[in-house]
């Protein structure tokens, strides 16, 4: 497993990938836009080829991108369906020109609780924004992060996930999942022992296949197993321990999964205490 954490690109993103290697991450998470905002400043091609070139030439490790939070791909509101295709579009193309190695989304919220239905929309919104994005998106492929369960919250289960991507029929080159442990485990997973992880991981491969998880959101959770409460712990410290970061950094099936950390604190403490956290754990497997 690679092990990085998400980083801000405030100063530019070779910035970004600098303070990447200086807090010792192996992979980077980014925001290509403002989190907040459904437009941004168009990404600079040649800003965008000499951050490639810079990662070629250093031989830095996966880099991916996060949408916006105002994304809702499950929505039942005609207009917020087409703002969300317009941006997901935009989101595509950004990963692509940054040569991400995926960009991460939330499916937002679905009011009637259907779930068939609302993976359909969900669906209706991928493949509408890929043919927006057209050719300069086409290389980009989309993670589907499970959510904590609150609300009407949409993705929460393997099962809502798989129905995105059947409704999808797209490969696991384009479509995939990002797995958030902290949002899991809100949710009922039990990823606070080693059995608890076999269970998990033969519950995603048997529903989704293990070729479609493309990323780990590595975050410990202060709350209790089944509290669908999703705030974010360091490694650890949480109520998923380092007996569940452990089962997880040493499980056969996830070896090539790359992991980031998304921890409240300040930097760069936040990010190189957990980085090296995880990077204990994982020396331990060996």
């Amino acid at each position: 497993m690679r092990i990085g954490a998400h980083v801000s690109v405030a100063g530019g993103y070779i910035k970004g990938l600098e303070y990447g290697v200086s807090i010792g991450a192996e992979c980077i998470q980014v925001f290509a836009k403002s989190p907040r905002q459904w437009k941004g400043a168009a990404v600079d091609p040649e800003a965008a080829k000499k951050f490639t070139a810079r990662r070629t030439e250093i031989g830095y490790g996966s880099v991916f991108t996060h949408t916006a939070y105002l994304l809702n791909l499950a929505t039942t509101d005609a207009v917020l369906h087409g703002k969300t295709v317009n941006a997901l579009a935009d989101e595509l193309v950004r990963a692509a020109l940054l040569g991400a190695e995926g960009t991460v989304t939330h499916l937002g919220n679905d009011p009637g609780r259907d779930d068939a239905r609302a993976a359909e929309r969900a669906a209706s919104v991928i493949r509408e924004a890929y043919d927006l994005a057209g050719e300069e998106g086409s290389a980009a492929r989309l993670l589907l992060e499970n959510s904590a369960g609150a609300g009407s919250s949409f993705g929460t289960t393997f099962a809502q996930l798989k129905a995105v991507i059947d409704a999808s029929s797209m490969g696991s080159d384009m479509l995939g999942v990002c797995l958030d442990t902290c949002h899991a485990f809100a949710f009922g997973m039990p990823l606070d022992t080693a059995a608890g992880w076999s269970e998990v991981i033969a519950e995603m491969d048997a529903a989704i296949g293990l070729d479609r998880l493309g990323l780990i959101h590595a975050n410990d959770c202060t709350h209790e197993r089944g509290s669908r409460k999703d705030r974010h712990a360091w490694i650890g410290d949480g109520l998923i321990g380092y007996e569940g970061f452990s089962a997880m950094l040493c499980a056969p099936g996830l070896a090539q999964v790359a992991v980031v950390t998304e921890m409240p604190g300040e930097v760069p403490e936040k990010d190189s205490e957990n980085i090296a956290r995880l990077k204990r754990l994982r020396c331990a497997c060996r």
